[in-house]
């Protein structure tokens, strides 16, 4: 979460209400506001404080128009009905809402089946604030297997984690709290996600594992799992190194199975001993509830599952947190019904298809170069073309926002800092017919844009407020 500092100097003026706020008598209801900094001295009508609060949140852009979040941002009433009903439930307590536990462990042995493993049984898996809980606790079982099997040289020896440089920034956390190493791969080329032969040379018999991403944020792409494990398999050949593979599926997880189901990433390879998915994302459900899987009990050490007695019931969990809503989680169990595979086979090639169209007729405009199609990820990466100098994709950002859009524009990391561009994240919800508006805006922006003498950003670090 963001971390935020108190007012130095407090903003003393009173908030702004509207005399008809008051319960009763428009003249004699509100007579002094409430401040903004401080809390009120005085209760205020329910109906007078969910104004307030209610006018201020106008001023957020309409989640369904932000092309910058993988979030889901529709759901059918129905859900919001049962996730109303499920808000006061604590996901912690499994004793007293046994049946929230359940559809929680039935929503794992259905992702142990729709990904593959060998043993559905044997997979031991949670439930997660999100994506970046889940590779928390991916990232601790790793660096925990693998000081169990240096026990002689740690804490001598420095772990270290090999992924690319285009990863989530939860996994630069991760490496920064639990004092791993982060070996990452940079981009070369037209080549935007991790190599997996680069990969396997940082490896070394301090390499707690390998994270692949199944669904890079940069650009959509995915990354060939398949061949880096096989790169690991010709490694251990060598040098006697066992290094086991995560797969970060923050959104592929939940793609790749219905739409991509020859592509081979998850539990059919043998080294990929866990997977983390974002049940908010592809997953079709309201943030946040995420899901990460082991491959058996072996992956996941023991000395790392507290069994608390709360409430007077035995409680195996792994998490980072406590106390969480149980909401999401019967979200998720609801959609997974609702759906079922050939219901998320649908929704997810929609949206792939909206994506694809929206993505051939920017190319189409000719201002544009495309880095990916949308054919991985319902996600496309683009950039202005060679011949536009006129202005940037910062200038294509910050227009279409006039017109309600959030598309974010952003640099590439090393050693493709050259490179900025532009993303659009195609949700369920993102219609065709919403493409269409999207086009329509961008096509009518372009001749105005043409006629600038030069691209008016000046710091590319606040032209846009999306940040990796």
């Amino acid at each position: 979460m963001p971390l935020h500092k108190g007012h130095a100097k407090p903003d003393e003026r009173p908030m702004s209400v509207n005399p008809f706020y008051g319960e009763t008598n428009p003249v004699s209801g509100m007579v002094e506001a409430p401040p903004k900094h401080r809390l009120p001295e005085t209760p205020l009508p329910p109906t007078t404080a969910y104004q307030i609060v209610h006018d201020e949140l106008m001023l957020d852009g309409n989640s369904r128009l932000n092309l910058a979040t993988f979030v889901t941002t529709w759901m059918e009433p129905q859900a919001g009905v049962l996730m109303s009903e499920c808000r006061d439930k604590n996901m912690i307590d499994k004793d007293e809402y046994p049946r929230t536990a359940e559809l929680e462990r039935r929503c794992v042995a259905m992702l142990a089946d729709l990904w593959n493993a060998p043993d559905p049984a044997a997979v031991v898996g949670c439930s997660t604030t999100g994506s970046s809980e889940a590779c928390m606790l991916a990232g601790m079982a790793l660096k925990r297997r693998w000081t169990q099997r240096n026990a002689d040289r740690y804490p001598a020896a420095r772990p270290n984690l090999v992924m690319g440089v285009n990863v989530q920034v939860c996994w630069e956390k991760f490496c920064n709290f639990w004092e791993v190493e982060a070996r990452q791969v940079p981009m070369e080329g037209d080549r935007f996600h991790l190599d997996p032969r680069a990969a396997a040379d940082l490896c070394d018999e301090n390499t707690i594992g390998v994270v692949g991403i199944l669904g890079s944020t940069f650009d959509g792409s995915y990354e060939p799992i398949a061949e880096l494990c096989a790169v690991l398999d010709e490694l251990q050949e060598r040098t006697d190194l066992d290094i086991p593979v995560h797969v970060d599926g923050a959104s592929g997880a939940m793609i790749a199975p219905f739409i991509d189901e020859d592509l081979v990433w998850d539990f059919r390879l043998p080294r990929v001993s866990s997977i983390n998915t974002s049940g908010h994302k592809y997953g079709l459900v309201y943030p946040g509830v995420g899901w990460a899987l082991w491959r058996s009990p072996a992956e996941l050490p023991e000395e790392l599952v507290f069994r608390v007695n709360y409430l007077g019931g035995d409680m195996p969990t792994f998490a980072l947190n406590f106390s969480r809503p149980g909401a999401q989680v019967v979200a998720q169990y609801y959609t997974f019904l609702r759906l079922g595979r050939e219901g998320y086979r649908a929704v997810q090639q929609t949206t792939r298809d909206v994506a694809r169209g929206l993505a051939q007729r920017i190319e189409a405009l000719g201002d544009f170069t495309l880095l990916t199609r949308g054919d991985e990820l319902p996600v496309f990466a683009f950039t202005t073309a060679p011949e536009v100098t006129a202005y940037d994709v910062f200038d294509v950002s910050r227009r279409m926002r006039e017109h309600g859009w959030l598309l974010p524009a952003y640099t590439f990391p090393a050693n493709r800092e050259d490179l900025s561009v532009l993303r659009v994240v195609c949700r369920n919800g993102f219609t065709t017919d919403l493409s269409d508006l999207f086009l329509e805006d961008l096509t009518r922006l372009l001749p105005e844009l043409r006629r600038q003498q030069h691209p008016l950003t000046r710091d590319k670090d606040r032209a846009t407020s999306f940040h990796h």
